[in-house]
């Protein structure tokens, strides 16, 4: 009778062989892949995405939004650039215009249905009430997109000078989809449910999504890119508003990052699952929450510091404030202070105490466009392929 010992040690070396075999095929086919051709990117999200389209919508961000890049607040929530623009960058094309943006916008090349304070589920409360969230939850994102596709090719065929500004007809099933949603479902929830009621409104919730992405699929839609949520629980909002939450060794509020990290479980099972669904479709599943934990888990290593301290802010251990926010103003013994930025955002990695600066933006696009962190693990210039 052979040793378990001799029996496990020969189970464990056949496994970590084949793994290996597994993974040198991988690298060989990528290899073998072409880079891929977007002609546009049609991106669906919340204010990690956002490009403009509830400032269109709602109020407009003012300064010092947008101060390091566009010099002048640009839509977005952040001092420059997301990482839905740096993607567009790395594809030769302009950066995305918000939908909601009517005035002088251009859609050659796609367009942008994310909005700031955007659900998956419809939201118990919305905005403009104080607290509420965007009306623009995804399944009026997939609506506009609907709207869109048939218009645009509306304006099209009448010519004239708006037809160019337009995406042709083939550019829809040649782009890219792509999607960064999820993290105000959860944080709409801790707002008034236990984290226990928030773990278990989780299924629900990546069940919509996915109808979603299957519907999109339906009108033509073939290459997806589908990013995961980030590490809520480093956020100075939830680290201010949940003071007594446990703290991980990096200084993150735990129980809030188990929940994040069980979306993005159930996130990632739903996704094998739309594999099997949509047989013609290219997913590529990414995982932005380990890109953007490492900052604050050795942001020195990165050239950063202070990763859990809002970069525009006022006041307390986090420079956050929930009664006033970046680009306000408070009085204090009288004296009216405005809420600025720190003196330099690009070796800080949150903005306004629930968003990234330019910096980090940056710093997780060039982590995640390698395919280092995606399921395949194909870099972002071959996200048309199925593997």
């Amino acid at each position: 009778m052979e040793s378990p010992i001799i029996l496990n040690y020969f189970t464990i070396s056949v496994s970590c062989f084949c793994m290996l075999l597994l993974y040198a095929s991988t690298l060989n086919l990528v290899f073998a892949l072409k880079n891929c051709t977007f002609p546009a990117i049609f991106n669906f999200g919340d204010s990690n995405s956002d490009t403009g389209g509830l400032s269109a919508a709602f109020s407009p961000r003012t300064p010092p939004y947008g101060e390091t890049f566009f010099h002048t607040p640009a839509g977005r929530y952040s001092d420059g650039r997301l990482i839905i623009d740096f993607m567009a960058l790395s594809f030769g094309l302009p950066y995305l215009s918000a939908y909601l943006d009517s005035l002088g916008t251009n859609f050659k090349h796609g367009a942008n249905f994310a909005t700031a304070a955007s659900t998956i589920m419809l939201p118990a409360t919305i905005m403009p009430t104080v607290g509420g969230y965007s009306p623009f939850y995804l399944d009026a994102q997939y609506m506009e997109f609907v709207q869109f596709k048939i218009r645009s090719q509306i304006i099209r065929q009448k010519g004239g000078i708006y037809a160019n500004l337009m995406p042709e007809s083939e550019y829809f099933p040649k782009a890219l989809y792509t999607f960064d949603i999820g993290h105000n479902d959860l944080g709409e929830g801790f707002s008034n449910m236990s984290i226990e009621a928030v773990n278990a409104s989780v299924p629900d919730i990546v069940n919509n999504f996915s109808i979603n992405v299957k519907r999109v699929y339906d009108l033509g839609g073939r290459s997806f890119r589908i990013h995961n949520i980030g590490p809520i629980g480093c956020l100075p909002y939830i680290l201010t508003n949940f003071s007594t939450a446990e703290r991980d060794n990096y200084g993150c509020a735990k129980p809030y990052n188990d929940v994040a990290q069980y979306f993005n479980y159930k996130l990632k099972e739903a996704i094998v699952q739309l594999r099997i669904s949509l047989p013609l479709a290219a997913i590529t599943h990414v995982d932005v929450y380990s890109a953007k934990y490492s900052l604050f888990r050795e942001p020195n290593k990165y050239g950063f510091e202070l990763p859990l301290v809002a970069c525009c802010g006022y006041g307390g251990k986090y420079n956050y404030n929930t009664s006033v926010g970046c680009g306000g103003t408070i009085t204090v013994n009288g004296s009216q202070i405005f809420v600025g930025s720190c003196a330099r955002p690009s070796v800080r990695v949150i903005w306004d105490g629930a968003h990234y600066t330019e910096a980090a933006n940056k710093f997780v696009f060039d982590q995640i466009s390698t395919g280092t962190f995606s399921d395949p693990p194909i870099p972002l210039t071959m996200a048309c392929h199925r593997l």
